[in-house]
């Protein structure tokens, strides 16, 4: 493709489709997991084992190498920056999960489970099993979202689409098979079925990349500033900041619920209702690297609002459908499978969680904005208001809540993102206006 042609919101839309099918299928991991383990013995436990421990650690975990995908779209376009972020990557890695497996296999899961996230004590022994047998899981995030990089960075983008599918294949694989045989309880099966998938696709994004490894790196023309160690640094540690921030928030929740009204329903509901708030909002998710890539094209700046407008328009809307609808409900029960009074619960988080997809999608154009123009800065200072203001939100709730806790927590959350998309608005705004976003930038790759 002409990288000098105008963009349209055709070429937007094409970049932008296999990315959003790939996050929406991961999407669907949650509540596949919930269609089958709901379906197993002690459904609400196992569940919130799942949604109160396992599910929230494992992402804080993770979190610092989330944004190795934005960072690797942005600068592999070269075989020595190839080299230096596989090193970060590598490294970061490694010490992560030696992280998880010391609160999987020792006992700081005390600390962490019954003490910071304050877990009903039913779903303390589950969630140490279902922690333990997800320890690949970081290590095969961060391996699978560097590759998945280099992909977007060369426009191979539909083959991380491909990958996502053979993730919920294995998934669904495992799923199958551990509720058919029932050898294990429910978290257990899930956990495994979770971690096993995850692998899959980062075995499969590995040999995906091996032609760009071969022929496009060794010819991209080398970059007008090598990156160094202190570079990128300096790019990255902010992004770093970005996710762990957030994901904190996962836990803080599961912590704050455990001691409003109604607990363990609002845990046993919490990743069903998370899990399709995040279909949704992951249209918006798959906006950020568009927005990286393109802003730099001629005419990029105006189409790539106008496509951001659309999105969150219209992923708002449908989830305004399944709240403002028996269509809601009837998705909790008939497909999730949760009992009725867990899925009415379900359907009322969901009419305050509207918001979530629509200002989704302009975060991941404001974000992208100030990632390709290299100041992560303001996304970390957006992030840090929206965790300072969840977290005096979730505290509040567990004083003076009169609803069950997910209801307060969504809330909150909403609240909170709200914020945050404001900020970044603002942070965003000088480099809209200015003579640079019609130019191209460091990270238009």
């Amino acid at each position: 493709m002409d990288q000098a042609a105008p963009v349209r919101l055709g070429r937007v839309f094409r970049l932008w489709l296999p990315l959003a099918l790939s996050w929406g299928l991961m999407g669907c991991e949650s509540p596949l997991f919930t269609m089958f383990v709901a379906r197993m013995a002690e459904q609400r436990v196992q569940l919130a084992a799942w949604g109160s421990v396992v599910f929230p650690v494992a992402l804080v975990v993770e979190g610092p190498v989330i944004m190795l995908l934005a960072a690797s779209t942005a600068l592999c376009g070269d075989p020595d920056s190839y080299r230096k972020v596989r090193r970060f990557m590598l490294w970061s890695s490694g010490l992560l999960t030696a992280l998880h497996a010391a609160i999987a296999f020792t006992p700081l899961y005390e600390l962490v489970a019954r003490g910071l996230i304050g877990a009903p004590e039913e779903v303390l022994e589950p969630g140490r099993l279902g922690l333990r047998i997800m320890l690949p899981w970081t290590a095969a995030i961060a391996y699978r979202r560097f590759q998945q990089g280099v992909l977007i960075r060369f426009e191979r983008s539909r083959l991380i689409a491909w990958g996502t599918l053979v993730r919920i294949a294995t998934l669904v694989s495992f799923l199958a098979v551990g509720r058919a045989l029932a050898f294990a309880p429910g978290v257990a099966v899930g956990s495994l079925a979770v971690a096993a998938g995850v692998t899959a696709e980062a075995v499969f994004a590995g040999v995906c990349v091996r032609p760009v490894l071969r022929w496009g790196l060794p010819a991209a023309p080398p970059p007008a500033t090598p990156l160094t160690r202190g570079s990128f640094l300096r790019f990255y540690l902010p992004l770093a900041m970005t996710p762990l921030l957030t994901l904190l928030i996962q836990p803080a929740g599961s912590a704050a619920m455990s001691r409003m009204p109604e607990a363990l329903p609002s845990l046993a509901v919490w990743s069903s209702v998370h899990g399709l708030v995040f279909l949704l909002r992951s249209t918006g998710f798959a906006y950020n690297e568009v927005v990286v890539a393109l802003l730099g094209r001629p005419g990029a700046a105006a189409v790539l609002r106008r496509f951001a407008l659309l999105l969150a328009g219209a992923t708002a809307g449908l989830l305004a459908l399944l709240a403002l609808t028996p269509l809601g409900e009837a998705l909790f029960r008939g497909v999730y499978g949760l009992r009725p009074e867990l899925a009415t619960l379900a359907a009322a988080a969901i009419l305050i969680a509207v918001p979530m997809p629509a200002y989704q999608a302009l975060q991941s154009w404001f974000q992208g904005v100030l990632v390709h123009h290299r100041r992560t800065r303001g996304v970390t200072e957006a992030v840090a208001l929206y965790v300072a203001v969840a977290l005096a939100g979730l505290a509040a709730g567990t004083r003076w809540s009169p609803w069950a806790g997910i209801l307060w927590a969504v809330g909150t959350f909403v609240v909170g993102g709200v914020l945050q998309t404001l900020w970044l608005s603002v942070r965003a705004r000088p480099l809209l206006s200015s003579a640079g976003c019609a130019g191209s930038g460091p990270a238009g790759g």
